[in-house]
């Protein structure tokens, strides 16, 4: 049975493999993008099950109004994925561009299950979806407010794990390390555990499928980010000044 799924940053990367994923299980597809000219120009020939539209995820009317019109008779999948990532290697932070990652990485999974949640809760089953990152768990030189934003997603996805209990509704956090995208293909840093965005995809739909609560992949970047996690602050402070003596030094 083909079901109702919607996709936010579904345009690229990540987002569209997954929405290609479905599509190709003759699932419907609701994407959503800030420009959807980003699809490829033979989408609709290749995936006629995929429908797009121009959204803006910090706008909740805009989301709203594209989910009610995407599935107007209920939805039974909403994958938050927009996200952003602004690094900074100044002493001084950008603070408006620290708001703007707020504002889409927390804001736009909030709008997105706010979009999703009367739909799923008036028909007792549906499932909400966020992607979040492995960053989510510490703190990083240069990346406070990606780091902290994808910290609120993971928090946000595990209150509303225990607030919807017995309501028929799932909440999956999927926190992912460095996977191919155009995201970081802006990074000039290392990335270890580097995924091509097609596996990426595969596994976090893997885990959907599976109701997962949490997940967090590569299991390599797994292992590291639980021992990072786990150290005396003192201790990691100094082992991140040590890793990242010259990054905030510009």
């Amino acid at each position: 049975m083909s079901k109702k799924v919607f996709i936010t940053g579904g345009t690229t990367g990540i987002g569209f493999e997954l929405a290609k994923a479905y599509a190709l299980e003759g699932n419907e597809v609701g994407v959503c993008g800030r420009d959807i000219t980003k699809l490829p120009a033979d989408y609709k020939k290749s995936y006629p099950t995929i429908k797009a539209y121009n959204v803006d995820v910090t706008n909740s009317e805009q989301l709203i109004n594209a989910v009610n019109d995407f599935a107007p008779q209920g939805l039974d999948l909403i994958i938050a994925n927009a996200g952003i990532g602004v690094g900074s290697k100044k002493r001084i932070p950008d603070f408006a561009a620290q708001r703007k990652v707020f504002d889409i990485n927390v804001g736009g999974v909030i709008n997105a299950f706010e979009a999703a949640y009367e739909k799923m809760m008036n028909k007792k089953s549906g499932h909400l979806v966020a992607i979040a990152s492995v960053a989510g768990f510490v703190g990083l030189p240069g990346n406070g407010a990606y780091s902290g934003s994808k910290a609120a997603v993971i928090k946000l996805c595990e209150s509303m794990q225990l607030d919807t209990r017995g309501t028929g509704l799932n909440v999956t956090c999927i926190c992912p390390g460095f996977i191919d995208t155009p995201l970081t293909q802006k990074n000039d840093h290392p990335m270890p555990f580097l995924m091509p965005s097609h596996k990426g995809a595969s596994l976090i739909k893997n885990a959907i499928d599976n109701k997962e609560t949490l997940f967090i992949f590569p299991w390599q970047m797994k292992i590291v980010i639980t021992l990072l996690d786990k150290l005396p602050r003192a201790f990691y402070r100094m082992i991140m000044s040590f890793k990242f003596a010259n990054y905030s030094k510009e």
